[in-house]
């Protein structure tokens, strides 16, 4: 991304720019502001436009609100692997919409075959990382990489995206690398406060043990979080440490299979979802946070609460897996309950090594934040406001 001072700049005229969400997550909801405030104060008039779940996504229990953002309902089709959300009638007096990279989203296809008359920017992965190497996915692949050279200007989740934007053909000197985070600042002042408490404290105000090692899983329960292997892997652990316990907190499709397998576990505890406070403190009870499958933005929460994370080579995960550096702040093993478990008992059996894993963590947690990902994505827009249409020689308004 080129080094772009913005500091008190004023676009003239002023545009208007709107960023439209299939569906809006709580963790969103700082980033949105940021960017509304600061595009503000750079004469950037701001619109942000979110739909609806499906009803998959609405089991997680993730959704957030923003009074001031406008609603464009979602319709879906075949199960939700279709999905129409009428921007029409928004789109007017908006000359710079940003649009997700989704090939399930057919309103994104007349935004960038340029008959809606707008610029249009993508954000996104780059690819589909949890798409199985199956033909479908390929034709699927191929259809984003056709689609994708079709914007303006690309919003990439991290440096890992951007390459594959690059690899379909897309010039680098138009792709904004965001570094995707949440609100790590927040998160930060609420561990600091709940740590004041204590571990023993802590854990007994959510019912667990006070003492022994305690294990971590944090995050929405879906098939590509690999369950199973959080499980076998912790029996596996359990043996070798009979103190250990294991944390479940999250809601979500799997939850179900979840109790009827724990059923006869007592000392993996399933807490159900948590956010803001209560999630804080379960973060400053753990000593290792567990993600045997999709690793995405949680690995932030991980990062601020100074836990190692492990994980496996399970591919699919998202591109933020990119920020585990492999023996520097986390593991990364093969996709299979002994490694999994092998590579815990490593952190639990060695203090040295937690100890460096630790704070690794806490030094990963410095280079990712939400107020450094609204500045990335604003100085990318301005420059995007500033350029010329990537298609004007081919004659695309």
């Amino acid at each position: 991304m080129a080094d772009l001072s913005i500091q008190g700049a004023v676009c003239a005229p002023v545009t208007r720019l709107m960023v439209v969400q299939r569906r809006l997550t709580h963790y969103r909801l700082p980033f949105f502001e940021g960017v509304r405030a600061r595009l503000g104060e750079l004469g950037i008039d701001f619109t942000l436009v979110v739909g609806d779940p499906t009803p998959a996504e609405r089991e997680k229990r993730d959704e957030g609100h923003l009074d001031w953002a406008v609603h464009a309902p979602c319709r879906y089709a075949l199960g939700g692997r279709l999905c129409w959300q009428a921007l029409g009638p928004l789109l007017p007096g908006h000359d710079m919409v940003v649009v997700t990279q989704e090939n399930k989203l057919l309103n994104n296809i007349p935004l960038l075959l340029g008959y809606q008359r707008a610029r249009v920017a993508l954000w996104g992965h780059g690819r589909n990382f949890q798409a199985a190497g199956a033909t479908t996915a390929g034709l699927a692949q191929r259809l984003k990489a056709a689609l994708s050279r079709r914007a303006d200007w690309w919003f990439a989740y991290t440096d890992m995206s951007a390459d594959i934007v690059r690899d379909f053909g897309f010039p680098a000197e138009r792709i904004t690398v965001l570094n995707n985070a949440i609100d790590t600042a927040s998160l930060a002042a609420a561990l600091a406060s709940a740590a004041e408490r204590g571990k023993p404290a802590l854990r007994a105000a959510h019912g667990l043990p006070a003492e022994g090692p305690l294990g971590l899983y944090l995050g929405s329960l879906y098939a590509e979080k690999r369950l199973d292997l959080l499980v076998d892997g912790a029996i596996a652990v359990k043996l070798a440490n009979p103190g250990f316990q294991l944390a479940v907190v999250g809601a979500g499709p799997e939850a179900a299979w979840l109790r009827e397998r724990v059923a006869g576990l007592p000392w993996i505890y399933l807490l159900g979802a948590k956010k803001g406070q209560d999630k804080a403190e379960l973060l400053a009870s753990a000593d290792v946070m567990l993600n045997p499958g999709l690793v995405g933005l949680g690995i932030l929460d991980a990062f601020v609460a100074g836990l190692p994370m492990v994980t496996t080579d399970c591919k699919l995960h998202s591109p933020e897996i990119s920020y585990l550096q492999h023996g520097e702040n986390g593991l990364m093993t093969a996709p299979d309950a002994p490694s999994f478990a092998a590579a815990l008992n490593q952190i639990l059996q060695s203090e040295a090594l937690a100890g460096q894993l630790r704070l690794g963590a806490l030094r990963a947690a410095e280079a990712y934040s939400m107020a450094a990902m609204v500045e990335r994505f604003c100085q990318g827009a301005l420059a995007w406001h500033r350029s010329k249409r990537l298609h004007q020689a081919e004659g695309v308004s």
